[in-house]
């Protein structure tokens, strides 16, 4: 499979326990897949699943039925079924994941929280905090932050942490969301040349912006969610 990224009738609900047990329906039949250098943009209003479908591909929401299939390391994995250490190894070695907010270990400098996933795969120590500290330069972060840990930081600045770690390894997939939420229009810009980097190096990317200058500028394809949603079946 050249595709880095296949998902197929997908289906997603959640069980409302304090409502009796009560199944919503989140998304139906998904369709879709990512190439590698190419960025799909998921499109549509807030709450309609997008967020739910990267979730999904991460491995960190269960899938009522359908496939998620994922090259990964010239075998396919459907993220769908796949076993906890099957999962963990996906996202080591094959799929990023940069979400809204940044979770860390406290008091662990900013540099290292960046270089971790190349501590992960082995990477001199030496080596990494020098990539680390690349990216955090390129993201404008203060110098004299990087040995701080980044509990402190303001939304922004932790952004940039979070950005610089989820853009530090070669992933053949990477997974956006919201990105450049907290983030001023220089960093902003920044960012989209990141991404154009990655295509650049034949990366897949899937991602939900709702800054339109920034959609516009990386989105290669814009998938709307709104036909995956029962309310358009109930419509």
């Amino acid at each position: 499979m050249a595709t880095p990224l296949v998902v197929s009738e997908v289906f997603k609900s959640f069980t409302m326990h304090l409502r009796d047990g009560i199944k919503l329906p989140v998304i139906n039949d998904v369709n879709f897949s990512v190439a590698g250098g190419e960025c799909v943009v998921l499109g549509g209003p807030s709450g309609i699943g997008k967020s739910s479908i990267l979730k999904m591909l991460y491995g960190n929401y269960a899938v009522d039925a359908g496939q998620i299939l994922v090259n990964h390391q010239d075998r396919i994995v459907d993220i769908a079924r796949a076993d906890p250490r099957t999962i963990i190894d996906v996202r080591r070695h094959t799929m990023g994941y940069v979400s809204q907010f940044l979770r860390t270990v406290p008091r662990v400098p900013a540099v290292d929280v960046v270089a971790e996933p190349l501590f992960a795969r082995g990477v001199d120590a030496a080596e990494a905090r020098e990539k680390a500290s690349d990216l955090l330069a390129k993201l404008n972060l203060p110098r004299e932050l990087w040995s701080l840990p980044p509990a402190t930081f303001s939304g922004g600045e932790q952004q940039r942490v979070n950005i610089a770690r989820g853009f530090i390894t070669s992933h053949r997939i990477l997974l956006l969301d919201e990105p450049t939420a907290s983030l001023d229009a220089v960093n902003r810009r920044v960012v989209v040349e990141m991404i154009a980097a990655k295509k650049s190096d034949g990366v897949a990317l899937l991602g939900i912006f709702h800054d339109e200058e920034v959609r516009e500028a990386v989105a290669d394809r814009i998938l709307d969610v709104l036909e995956f949603s029962p309310r358009k079946a109930a419509a």
